[in-house]
């Protein structure tokens, strides 16, 4: 914070906007740390397990009555 004497002249608006970003910036980190992943993220990590489970299913066996 910032430290002031009797004698210094504090702008008061301007020392309530610090506070009110440096709160919204706490907020802000916190959510990063809470949602973190982009929507590209997202779509990449979709898109490759859509890919894992496509070849999975290619090398699953037939059940046909070839006995």
């Amino acid at each position: 914070m910032m430290e002031a004497n009797m004698a210094d002249v504090i702008n008061l608006k301007r020392f309530k906007k610090r506070s009110e970003r440096e709160q919204s910036a706490r907020q802000a980190d916190a959510n990063r740390a809470r949602f973190g992943r982009t929507k590209a993220e997202r779509a990449l990590d979709e898109r490759r397990k859509d890919r894992a489970g496509d070849l999975l299913d290619q090398h699953k066996l037939d059940d046909g009555g070839a006995s």
